[in-house]
């Protein structure tokens, strides 16, 4: 499948989204409340050391970002990675990987959902929170059937907002630590607790990075936005790079004085958190009704990641669509240039999520988990299909270069591979991913070569000769 074959075969979206309202999208789809309400879970493993362990996410998803930019740049689409998977390795791998990450994120909207429902109780404590978790996929829903200009504005002031505290939080908090116009923190709980900085030494330090790789999902939305950008060429390389140098930033700092302000120990290693530590310093800064400001921001960060998500979701199901892999009701588009149908299923998909997340307090986790290893198989699969790509397209051809090919992309594959199986051997959480990802890679396999043998096509059409 060539880059006019692409082209053609997504015909019909528009393209109208802004370079600005790209970057805040991306932004939007990999902060979500994980850095706000979850980062607790990280530090419970690592201690003040859950720093090096973003810092090593953080690694992996550079390296994924920068494949996918270069790749981005000759084929822009809607499909993105299921495309280049299907173009560069095989139609299974296409089939696989965008039917992955479809699942994937529709089991993760369908945790954010349930926590904004939790968040509204805040301030309506009568009301049920199923009942703010159905009304705001239903909002989602309706955000991403309109034009995806509107999305588009939508997703730039939600992310807006949940960027915009990050970095008064960096401020007030770096404020508080050096003591600038109020008493010193200082770093003593940085390296002064029983433990140190490492208390569960690498172990700890390798478990957290677990949990940044799902942080940092969803940094990869930018790449599917390039069916529908204008000057994709230009737009979707430098948003990609700025961030990922953003995410990175955000991640690590805010972390870092999370760790300086409140003892890790109470921070984490119960998995309850007494007080936010976003509250804490926004209390500590003097501003009134902190908790009531975070729990706005943090449900903004939940409908953000829904936001963003939901678009995700269609345009992989749209994709699939327009490649021949699903219904052909599911690649027609609206007047207004979306995919209305595939927004509808991946709507009462993320409903039917949702659902689950309630049936036990232990629901949620298994979701976490299922999705993550959706993400992480979507990740190797991206490194994958950039390997046989650079053997299609030398680098002296390309617009847009990645630095130390091909080891920073064998790098990245063998970190997350040593990740998969750290989460398959553990018995405590993250197990139940390979319970339900590996059976899940199995029916996907069978339905793949059901479909083939169906449509009488053969199973490595589309792939590249170099």
């Amino acid at each position: 499948m060539d880059q006019a074959r692409i082209a053609q075969s997504e015909q019909g979206l528009h393209k109208s989204l802004s370079r600005a309202q790209v970057v805040m999208i991306g932004l939007g789809g990999a902060i979500g409340t994980g850095l706000f309400a979850g980062s607790s879970l990280a530090i419970g493993y690592a201690g003040p050391a859950v720093i090096l362990s973003y810092a090593i996410a953080g690694f992996a998803a550079l390296v994924m970002v920068l494949s996918l930019s270069e790749m981005a740049v000759v084929h822009p689409s809607a499909g993105s990675f299921g495309i280049y998977a299907e173009t560069y390795l095989n139609r299974w791998a296409g089939f696989v990987v965008r039917y992955t990450y479809w699942m994937a994120q529709v089991i993760a909207i369908g945790g954010e959902a349930t926590a904004a429902g939790v968040y509204m109780s805040f301030w309506f404590p009568d009301i049920p929170s199923w009942v703010w978790s159905i009304g705001f996929s239903l909002l989602v829903v309706y955000f991403n059937a309109r034009s995806v200009n509107h999305f588009g504005t939508i997703e730039y002031w939600l992310a807006f907002i949940k960027v915009t505290a990050i970095v008064l939080f960096i401020i007030l908090g770096s404020a508080a630590i050096l003591g600038i116009g109020t008493p010193a923190v200082g770093v003593h709980n940085l390296v002064g607790l029983p433990g140190g900085f490492m208390p569960h030494g690498f172990a700890g330090v390798w478990m957290a990075v677990v949990v940044g790789i799902f942080s940092f999902n969803g940094i990869e939305v930018i790449a599917v936005t390039s069916g529908e950008t204008a000057e994709p060429e230009t737009a979707i390389p430098a948003a990609l790079r700025t961030m990922a140098l953003r995410l990175f930033l955000f991640y690590v700092l805010a972390l870092t004085i999370v760790v300086c302000f409140v003892p890790w120990t109470q921070t984490g290693a119960s998995g309850i958190v007494k007080m936010s530590p976003f509250v804490a310093v926004f209390t500590h800064s003097g501003i009134t009704a902190a908790a009531g400001i975070m729990n706005f921001v943090v449900l903004s960060a939940a409908l953000s990641s829904m936001n963003t998500n939901v678009y995700l979701c269609s345009r992989m199901l749209f994709s699939l669509a327009r490649g021949g892999f699903a219904p052909a009701r599911f690649g027609r588009l609206t007047r207004n240039g979306t995919p209305l149908a595939a927004i509808l299923l991946s709507g009462a998909c993320i409903l039917v999520a949702a659902s689950i997340s309630r049936i036990t307090p232990l629901a949620y986790s298994y979701l976490f988990g299922v999705a993550l290893f959706g993400a992480i198989i979507v990740w190797m699969f991206i490194l994958l299909s950039h390997l046989r790509f650079r053997r299609v397209h030398p680098a002296k051809d390309l617009p847009v270069r990645m630095p130390l090919f091909p080891y920073m992309q064998i790098a990245g594959l063998i970190l997350l591979a040593a990740i998969l199986v750290t989460m398959g051997l553990d018995t405590l959480a993250w197990s139940i991913s390979w319970l339900v990802g590996v059976p899940w890679l199995i029916f996907l396999t069978i339905a793949y070569f059901i479909w083939r043998m169906r449509s009488g096509r053969p199973a490595a059409e589309g792939a590249v000769n170099s």
